[in-house]
């Protein structure tokens, strides 16, 4: 039998309160909102926004609510957006609720600048500006 290949399509991120925090990639990242699902899993009522890809063959980002549920975590994923603009990206963030985790940086050894912040419920984002050769 052969395998197929599989190619990586979204992440859902788990959150507490979808509308703030949907507002907040939104307003951060220029998100648009592809549509809304209300459905389950495995019998648990879920809530979802599904945000359109940024680019061709990108993947989706969506963010999931299970109802009833307890606040999840925000440490178990790194979500990461490259950006032309780290600083203003950053600026973003923290006028939109985020903290900044760490400050804006050059690492030329992966050509980058790179800044860490947290959304409003604290999921750590790792933001990137690629440097030109």
């Amino acid at each position: 039998m052969e395998s197929q290949a599989a190619h990586f399509g979204f992440t859902k991120l788990l959150v507490h309160d979808l509308e703030k925090i949907g507002d907040f990639y939104k307003q951060v990242c220029g998100l648009t909102e592809l549509y809304r699902v209300e459905s389950e899993i495995a019998g648990r009522p879920i809530s979802e926004i599904l945000f359109n890809a940024t680019g061709v063959g990108a993947a989706t980002f969506v963010l999931l609510k299970f109802g009833g549920a307890p606040k999840p975590t925000n440490d178990e994923v790194i979500l990461g957006f490259i950006t032309p603009d780290v600083v203003a990206f950053v600026e973003r963030a923290v006028a939109a609720g985020g903290k900044i985790v760490q400050e804006v940086r050059e690492q030329r050894e992966h050509g980058v600048k790179v800044g860490f912040v947290t959304d409003v419920e604290g999921h750590l984002i790792e933001v990137v500006e690629m440097l030109q050769p």
